[in-house]
């Protein structure tokens, strides 16, 4: 599988992840394997996104006055790699 987008929205009742990705794999769309194969992708997608802001952030796009809308771009190729011993 390949991740290619995650878009998070906030609401009241939680947030939706929505997930994009691409897989040569055919599990249903009701399937347990299915489920618990896109949770995973998303646990790793979310963790590597938290890496990359924790190195540099790009602030790539701006709009609005009251109401805003900034979009961030993290290079997770370039956030440095934690040491598994600290």
């Amino acid at each position: 599988m390949s991740l290619q987008r995650l878009v998070l929205s906030y609401n009241p009742e939680g947030v939706e992840i929505r997930a994009l990705y691409h897989t040569k794999a055919r599990p249903g769309p009701n399937t347990k394997v299915r489920q618990r194969e896109v949770a995973e992708l998303v646990r790793t997608g979310l963790r590597d996104a938290l890496e990359a802001i924790e190195s540099r952030v790009d602030v790539v796009g701006t709009s609005g006055y009251e109401v805003r809308e900034d979009i961030i771009r993290a290079d997770a190729a370039k956030a440095p790699l934690k040491s598994s011993t600290s």
